[in-house]
């Protein structure tokens, strides 16, 4: 031990085995053997790599939103194929001469070509929602108006239905909007 360096007071003399601490390099130190040209180039592969790969994110972006489109424009065209049979059908209706049809014959088809466009939005999806005599439900109907229930049971239940709701893959995309039974006086 130099003698200009006094000694440590708290150090245990039978300690004498043990190495000395070593400090740890410091990773963020500059290295010394790098030249700046190296260090340059470095810099400049890394900045080309972080532009290929935000180059290579957008085109990915930009495919998965094109991709996303071209499948809702053919599941819309499916769709769209397969009311083609009732648009057919509602030309036909209306290019039939008022003179030789009867009211009779017009409504009955009038009613063929309205269930076959019920039974084309069903099998795509659709369902109706006409909840007369169902409970209220204000995730399923809107209230629009009220009634004085006639039984006491008839409290919050559905009354008459002013427009039919429709589910679409089970998610409402217009509620119900419907009369309600109300002892409250307020739906």
């Amino acid at each position: 031990m130099p003698e200009n360096v006094p000694a440590d007071p708290t150090a245990n003399p039978d300690d004498a085995t043990m190495p000395a601490l070593v400090p740890e390099p410091d990773p963020w130190a500059p290295a010394t053997s790098a030249t700046a040209s190296e260090a340059a180039a470095a810099i400049a592969q890394a900045e080309d790599r972080l532009l290929r790969l935000a180059a290579e994110y957008d085109n990915y972006r930009k495919r998965t939103l094109r991709e996303k489109s071209e499948a809702f424009d053919r599941g819309a065209t499916a769709l769209v194929v397969r009311l083609l049979a009732v648009l057919d059908d509602i030309d036909r209706l209306s290019a039939s001469d008022p003179a030789t049809t009867s009211y009779e014959s017009f409504r009955a088809a009038y009613g063929v070509v309205e269930k076959k466009l019920q039974k084309e939005l069903e099998s795509a999806g659709l369902e109706r929602i006409d909840p007369v005599g169902a409970p209220f439900d204000p995730t399923q109907h809107e209230a629009v108006a009220d009634a004085a229930p006639e039984a006491d049971d008839q409290d919050q239940t559905v009354k008459a239905t002013f427009q039919v709701g429709y589910r679409y893959k089970g998610a409402v995309i217009r509620p119900a909007r419907v009369q309600v039974y109300s002892s409250h006086g307020v739906a």
